[in-house]
């Protein structure tokens, strides 16, 4: 194993194998230069089902799921959730974080 280095809560980047990594469970996930949410299992929920009235009978603020969906990023080796965001039905998957491996390889002295 390379050494990590925290990217977020939940993600590791393992400079000399060039991968993400879960920070929790230590899977290596999918490549340093993809995008890490491509190497997570990935649930797709209508908001509806996390934003429920508090009383019954009550109004809801829950976004249209016509117009928004909720999308989660789980590791798949320990099912730690890693990312999520709303995003319209058919949009991409939205690249949050993209590093310049290159660059942080020459700062930390890692081999290729």
């Amino acid at each position: 194993m390379g050494v990590r280095h925290q990217i977020t809560e939940y993600l590791d980047v393992d400079l000399e194998k060039e991968v993400w990594c879960c920070r929790r469970c230590g899977r290596e996930l999918i490549s340093a230069r993809e995008n890490y949410k491509r190497g997570c299992l990935i649930c797709e929920r209508d908001p509806g089902e996390v934003h429920r009235p508090m009383l019954p009978g009550a109004y809801t603020m829950a976004p249209d799921p016509e117009w928004c969906r909720l999308v989660e990023f789980y590791c798949p080796g320990c099912g730690v959730m890693v990312e999520n965001e709303y995003l319209p039905p058919g949009h991409p998957l939205t690249r949050d974080i993209e590093l310049d491996i290159d660059a942080l390889k020459a700062k930390h002295g890692a081999r290729s």
